[in-house]
């Protein structure tokens, strides 16, 4: 067997046993075991919830566990531990199957995941590793990281859009929950003359300055509304319909009287609880939607 692959041994396992098999399979010298849904993309997948690094409070009833080895370590080998595994674990163990497992240059792989992205005819997003497909637009070169807001999400095109649709020329624009600081990017690019980005992740505001710079733009970005003394032109939030509600006194005081606001993030039944919060201040409208998002804007009397 090449020195380039490894040797995967998996098999069925029922509900809470999957913790135990996993522990022994480590203890016994596997480099990595995964445990997931044994209906995993059928009508009897079973969706568990639950945060990085929070213990799972329930297993799937049947799950598939697979445990990675080194090349060297034999079939009879895994045969031999896995015929121990079953013999403790009775029937909550089922028989096993092996698979070669060959090496795979993962960041080759995900990258071939992210394209070129046409906002507008005078607009895309284009990955570093990527050739603008036209070298004449605004291209902005952000790739996939730890904040969010690479271009590929409904909420964010629907952003962009409108963004792209205005003239900005001149322009003050706030960009509320920067993520990776795309809108904000974009305003530049635009012609906006004075932009902002806030975001209470400092990780955002980092990947958002890393960003920006990379791209030979100027965004101030901060992580706190301290920093923001005044009001803007245009103001720009894609976030989520609950902090949205939230926010919108916030939102709505750095909104110059006649500025313009847009507001993303927004399931359709959601609008109607957006529409009431902002409606001491801004009467929004959906002016558009995407897969089920909607983009809802307005102006400040």
């Amino acid at each position: 067997m090449s020195a380039l692959t490894w040797l995967e041994i998996s098999g069925p396992v029922k509900g809470e046993a999957a913790d135990a098999i996993a522990d022994s399979l480590l203890e016994a010298g596997a480099l990595a075991v995964d445990v997931a849904d044994l209906n995993a993309e059928s009508d009897a997948e079973q969706p568990i919830f639950g945060e990085p690094g929070m213990a799972l409070s329930q297993r799937w009833a049947d799950s598939r566990i697979a445990a990675l080895f080194e090349s060297s370590v034999t079939t009879d080998e895994l045969d031999a531990l896995w015929t121990s595994l079953r013999s403790d674990a009775g029937d909550s163990l089922g028989p096993h199957e092996f698979r070669i497992v060959p090496e795979t240059d993962w960041v080759r792989a995900t990258q071939a995941q992210f394209e070129p992205i046409e906002i507008t005819p005078k607009l895309w997003i284009v990955p570093t590793w990527c050739e603008p497909p036209n070298p004449e637009a605004i291209n902005l070169r952000v790739d996939p990281g730890l904040a969010f807001g690479t271009g590929t999400h409904p909420t964010t095109r629907l952003c962009l859009q409108w963004l792209s649709d205005l003239s900005l020329t001149g322009k003050s624009v706030l960009d509320y929950g920067c993520g990776s600081g795309i809108l904000a990017m974009a305003a530049c690019a635009l012609g906006a003359s004075d932009v902002f980005g806030v975001d209470i992740d400092p990780q955002a505001v980092e990947t958002a300055r890393l960003n920006t710079e990379a791209n030979h733009l100027k965004v101030a970005y901060a992580t706190s509304d301290d920093a923001l003394n005044e009001r803007y032109d245009i103001v720009v939030a894609n976030i989520l319909a609950g902090p949205l509600t939230v926010l919108a006194p916030a939102i709505c005081s750095h909104v110059k009287s006649g500025g313009g606001l847009a507001l993303a993030g927004i399931l359709t039944p959601q609008i109607e609880r957006i529409q009431t919060a902002y409606a001491p201040w801004i009467k929004l409208v959906v002016s558009a939607e995407r897969d089920g998002w909607v983009r809802m804007s307005g102006t400040r009397d």
